[in-house]
């Protein structure tokens, strides 16, 4: 094969190579970060601090409690404090406020989400139809006994019922599902061929260092078109929400649910920028090398040669 040809094909090995790092990385972070019940509890539970998080539950948690006891009122013969009038509101909005700020609250918020992950990677699993719902007696039973630990009054009255409540509509299970059964599979083969893609391209190469270079230096690209994208997605994904008031706590959960996949593509960026700086010194100090046992011509030599 000729110098030039292996070239050529080392150089599209290689592009080939480095434009499914990005792609690989993504899968492999859906398949082996974001579907993993226990990393996705680890990286939502310290959002139960984020401020922004707290008063998007209080909102929301607040707003059901208002509409339960608004319907309780309207059957009611007599209702003598309306929920409209905001008599009632502001120590709803402040109790559960102040709940959020309690280990309780944690307990709650950790239970909460996996059991809404469990439930939803069930049915992506199993290839159930339908809307998925989550019982939440055991987050209720969670929080009864964390209230009753810390002495609550009335905590132990509280009622553990079973109700479940829908957390995904059939329709976007379904297209969820197609997604995942995808994913799962690019997760492990995207990042196997692009190593083995870029092994060939360096092995095939005339001059093995330049390909490591290219190589490097097309994962350091890579990487930093994955924060790119990770970028766009989370503008996209806030300005596609109805609510402007939930977009911090939106943006929170984007980030701490994206963190594990930025921080892989800034080690992308890293190693691929390292490698490629050490290759481009190791060329330097090999031309020194060679430079330096080439031997000098001899000066007393030249009129020598020049009468000849």
């Amino acid at each position: 094969m000729s110098t030039r040809l292996r070239n050529a094909l080392s150089a599209a090995l290689i592009a080939l190579s480095c434009l499914l790092v990005p792609f690989g990385a993504l899968a492999a972070w859906v398949t082996y970060a974001l579907v993993d019940t226990g990393r996705y509890v680890t990286a939502m539970a310290p959002l139960a601090h984020d401020p922004a998080v707290q008063g998007a539950v209080a909102d929301t948690v607040g707003a059901g409690i208002m509409d339960a006891v608004g319907d309780r009122l309207d059957t009611a013969p007599v209702s003598p404090v309306s929920p409209e009038s905001g008599a009632v509101r502001p120590f709803v909005q402040d109790a559960v406020r102040s709940f959020t700020r309690t280990e309780a609250f944690r307990t709650a918020w950790e239970a909460g989400n996996r059991a809404v992950h469990d439930a939803v990677l069930s049915a992506l699993q199993d290839g159930r139809h339908g809307t998925v719902t989550v019982d939440l007696a055991p987050v209720t039973a969670q929080v009864k006994r964390r209230l009753t630990e810390d002495r609550i009054p009335f905590a132990h009255h509280i009622p553990v019922e079973h109700t479940d409540v829908p957390v995904l509509p059939a329709h976007e299970l379904d297209r969820l599902r197609k997604g995942y059964d995808v994913l799962e599979v690019a997760g492990f083969w995207l990042p196997v061929s692009a190593a083995a893609l870029a092994a060939t391209g360096i092995a095939v190469a005339a001059c093995r260092r330049r390909a490591v270079t290219a190589t490097a230096l097309g994962t350091a690209l890579g990487g930093a078109l994955l924060l790119v994208a990770l970028a766009i997605g989370r503008r996209l994904t806030l300005a596609g929400l109805a609510e402007a008031a939930h977009r911090p706590a939106a943006g929170a959960v984007y980030d701490a649910l994206t963190q594990t996949l930025r921080t892989v593509s800034w080690l992308l960026i890293t190693l691929g920028l390292t490698v490629a700086l050490l290759c481009r010194l190791t060329d330097l100090l090999a031309r020194r090398r060679r430079a330096s046992a080439t031997p000098a011509a001899d000066p007393a030599q030249e009129p020598t040669r020049a009468r000849a």
